[in-house]
């Protein structure tokens, strides 16, 4: 076994044991209640899976704050780095149900038919009740976080971290959309979307145990920033994955993005080197285009240095945000979020 494959089975157990703590949570936080089929499609995505990455990097976040031996405290009562403890269990299930939330109105706006093997909230039930479903998972996320118990002005900011993360995803959606009629998109303006879209709520996984817990300002920002990084990582990672993993290990058609004509940093970065990105591909149709001819992209893209600077970007960014951890005490846990940052870039399908 390789060191990565060593550290991506370590990495995937603490995943899989928080996972089951959150997957035991949800349904006490958000209970089946009257109207029945309103909370059933706002659980049903929740109940067909997910890693839970968000919440396993909010809970080994704040062992690292803790310095406890990963999974050794009770979530639901953890200790505050003054006196009390914090329900951190309520927080990480709060975040999870935010990412549920944005998942439900990305598969209504793309009208999408799968999610996580099963079919979308708006094709199993249908597009009005998959709006009420995002929405009342949205207003959850905070009745959620108000349940964490921590000191009055932690669970203030920690609301206000919520509320300007669900803004910034809404932001960043709607930077996505346009940029779809553009040409011209810079790299850094990609990962300005990028950083919206995806990465805020990583950032926001990562500081809220130091918002509740309270720890200093320099603290909360460094954890933040951790996030952010990895959060970019992680979607330029996934821009890459797109064309290179096989279409049966990956889940859907490979090269989806391309065929689809979704920009990512490669696609950005290639037309700066003067590739006809929107000619690389005869097809227009996920279900007619051919491995030949994602094959033949791929190679055009490589050709270009692509593909290698998408790779080199996300490795940077990991690097950046492992060194921001400097400001958590070495112990286990902070090298737990050192290999959860390295497995993001790593991962395969």
């Amino acid at each position: 076994m390789t060191t990565s494959e060593a550290r991506e089975q370590a990495v995937l157990e603490g995943v899989r044991k928080r996972r089951e703590r959150v997957n035991e949570a949800i349904p006490d936080e958000l209970p089946i209640q009257r109207p029945e089929r309103l909370y059933e499609a706002s659980r049903y995505l929740l109940d067909a899976g997910g890693k839970r990455l968000r919440p396993a990097v909010l809970l080994t976040a704040a062992e690292a704050l803790a310095d406890v031996e990963p999974l050794s405290t009770p979530y639901r009562e953890f200790p505050s780095l003054a006196d009390g403890t914090v329900d951190m269990m309520a927080a990480a299930v709060s975040v999870e149900v935010i990412q549920s939330f944005t998942l439900i109105h990305d598969d209504i706006m793309d009208d999408d038919d799968l999610r996580r093997g099963v079919p979308a909230v708006h094709k199993e039930y249908d597009t009005e009740t998959a709006i009420l479903a995002g929405d009342t998972l949205y207003s959850k996320a905070f009745e959620i976080m108000l349940e964490a118990g921590a000191e009055p002005d932690a669970i203030v900011e920690a609301l206000d971290i919520l509320a300007t993360t669900c803004t910034k995803i809404c932001e960043g959606q709607s930077l996505d959309v346009t940029f779809e009629q553009r040409r011209d998109v810079t790299p850094e303006e990609y990962l300005e979307m990028v950083e919206q879209k995806t990465a805020v709520l990583y950032a926001a996984s990562a500081c809220l145990p130091a918002v509740l817990m309270g720890a200093d300002e320099d603290t909360v920002d460094a954890l933040y920033g951790y996030g952010l990084d990895i959060g970019r990582a992680f979607q330029i990672q996934d821009d890459v994955l797109d064309l290179t993993v096989p279409s049966d290990k990956l889940g859907k058609q490979r090269g989806s993005d391309l065929v689809e004509s979704k920009q990512t940093l490669i696609t950005v970065h290639a037309r700066e080197r003067g590739v006809n990105v929107e000619e690389l591909l005869e097809s227009v149709t996920v279900e007619t285009v051919t491995e030949a001819e994602i094959d033949d992209a791929v190679a055009q893209l490589e050709s270009v240095g692509s593909i290698s600077y998408a790779n080199e970007t996300a490795r940077d960014l990991v690097t950046q945000g492992k060194d921001r951890l400097d400001v958590l005490a070495d112990n286990e846990a902070r090298q737990q979020l050192c290999e959860l940052a390295d497995y993001l870039i790593e991962r395969g399908y």
